[in-house]
């Protein structure tokens, strides 16, 4: 059964259109109008192995935030839509990822339960055009549109640039290990019988 879903968003601030597809080979095509948020989707699908295509239009005379925020409720709302029901899937994903000085660990729980929690102080106010505060936005609207429990923490590191990168590809790497399909599990993993 294919995994691959397209939302599409139109507010006065936003108009985003992503296509999600869980099974892909880690190919992107992204155009958010905010360089390194085009880089970290980008990364996302490549190390997560998700085919991504993004095309995003905002009010970026004012600033990044509305669009940042608003990628991560479209890509949030796919990844929900993409797993349906969750029947097979390991539900529960983590990845502590090094790059260069910084540390990242995150930890996924595709439980139906939005609950975030968000560990990293930035010492510069942007990275390229992305403002380091919408960061954490993204991750959050991302988390309670996709009904996930999301633990992102810095453990280690200086560089803002190394540490935004690193969560974004933590968070795919947990991603994609908490929606592969283990052919062991027969409906949901759940006690309850439903997530």
């Amino acid at each position: 059964m294919a995994r691959c879903k397209l939302i599409e968003r139109e507010t006065k601030e936003t108009s985003i259109s992503l296509q999600l597809d869980l099974d892909g080979s880690g190919n992107a095509t992204v155009d958010t109008g905010v360089g390194f948020m085009d880089h970290m989707l980008e990364g996302f699908a490549k190390h997560g192995f998700f085919d991504l295509k993004v095309k995003a239009k905002g009010d970026l005379n004012v600033d990044c935030h509305h669009t940042v925020e608003d990628l991560g409720i479209v890509l949030g709302i796919a990844i929900k839509e993409t797993i349906g029901d969750k029947a097979g899937i390991k539900r529960y994903g983590s990845f502590m990822l090094p790059m260069d000085d910084v540390l990242v660990l995150c930890a996924i729980d595709l439980c139906g339960r939005p609950y975030f929690e968000f560990d990293c102080n930035f010492a510069t106010e942007r990275v390229g055009y992305l403002e380091t505060q919408t960061v954490r936005e993204f991750f959050y609207a991302l988390s309670y549109s996709a009904g996930m429990n999301l633990h992102i923490k810095v453990l280690s590191g200086i560089n803002d640039h190394h540490k935004i990168e690193a969560m974004f590809k933590a968070f795919s790497k947990a991603l994609d290990e908490a929606t592969t399909i283990d052919p062991r599990s027969k409906g949901v993993l759940s006690t309850k019988g439903l997530l």
